[in-house]
This record gives C-alpha cells, sequence and structure tokens, in this order.
C-alpha cells in the first residue's frame, strides 16, 4: 500500500493535521497495521517537498505547533494516477512454502510433513479471519474475503503438491 497516496487521498475530504491524519488511516486501512507517528509525519514532509501537499495553518498549543496540511492540485492529480494504475498482481514465483518442500525432497527428509503443517497454519489463520468477518463491519469482511480467497489458493496448491509429491521427488532428484 502507498501509505503517500492514502493519506492524499483522505486529505481531499480537508485540512487535517497529522494526528486526525494517522486516526483516519488506522480507521480505514491499519487495523492490523496501524501507522507510526514518525510514518505519517516523514510522508507529510516528503509530500510537501514534491508539492502534494501544503501547510493549510499552524496552531500552537500544549505541545508542539500543529501544521495542517492541505492537498493541492499536484496531489490530487497524482492521486488519480495512482488510483487509475493498475496493481501488479503478486504470482509468488518465489514462494519460500515451494523452497522449502523442494529442499525437504532434496535433503531426504518428509515433505508432506511441512506441507500438514502448512495446511494446518492456514486453516487456523482462515478460522481467525472468518471469525474477524462475521464480527466486522462491511470494510473488514471485505478485507478478511480478500485474505481468505488467498488462503483457499494456497491450500488448493498445497493438496495439489501433496498429490504429486512422487513426481516431484524424482523431478529434482535429477
Amino acid at each position: 500500500m502507498s501509505i503517500g497516496h492514502t493519506l492524499l487521498g483522505l486529505l481531499e475530504s480537508g485540512p487535517r493535521h497529522g494526528y486526525d491524519l494517522k486516526r483516519a488511516f488506522d480507521d480505514k486501512f491499519g487495523h492490523d497495521r496501524p501507522l507510526h507517528y514518525g510514518q505519517v509525519y516523514s510522508t507529510m514532509s516528503r509530500l510537501l517537498k514534491h508539492g502534494y501537499v501544503e501547510v493549510d495553518g499552524i496552531e500552537a498549543g500544549g505541545g508542539p505547533e500543529r501544521k495542517r496540511y492541505a492537498i493541492t492540485d499536484a496531489g490530487i492529480t497524482d492521486v488519480e494516477r495512482w488510483l487509475a494504475t493498475p496493481e501488479k498482481p503478486e504470482e509468488y514465483l518465489q514462494s519460500t512454502l515451494y523452497t522449502k518442500v523442494v529442499l525437504a525432497l532434496l535433503t531426504h527428509r518428509d515433505a508432506a510433513d511441512i506441507l500438514d503443517t502448512q495446511r494446518s497454519e492456514h486453516l487456523r489463520s482462515m478460522r481467525i479471519l472468518t471469525d474477524r468477518k462475521r464480527k466486522g463491519d462491511l470494510a473488514d469482511q471485505l478485507i478478511c474475503d480478500h485474505a481468505l480467497f488467498h488462503l483457499e489458493a494456497d491450500l488448493r496448491w498445497l493438496e495439489l503438491t501433496a498429490a504429486r509429491l512422487d513426481k516431484l521427488r524424482e523431478a529434482v532428484a535429477r
């Protein structure tokens, strides 16, 4: 996820302080990975340097001065370009799990045990996500669905690989 583009998009609804941006980001996107304040302020500094935001005001308070940021026309254009650009699909061609299976075969270990252990871990994650989905709002349900669909695809791969272990053993032994 592009934190900079996400913060710019949040600014389109109106000027905000860094604290407000962090809170909005965490509320909408950061359930599993909340932003650190340092990330917000370093990102805002970079966006300011590139002309995507401007300081809309500075307020003095009990602590340090609080800058209120506003998105510029260049920032809006950058968000529009980012939103219109498709994400590269993650193809997982260099899977750690695949590497473990092949290394197990090469070293005469039980690759089926690795697949079984991984299957159990995937199923455990799927139970947690399903519970979270059941309790969550629509946004949480959608992000859980995204993760669940990926885990289901992994499970299909685990089953297919388990069914082909003998052939794979022969292929990697050459």
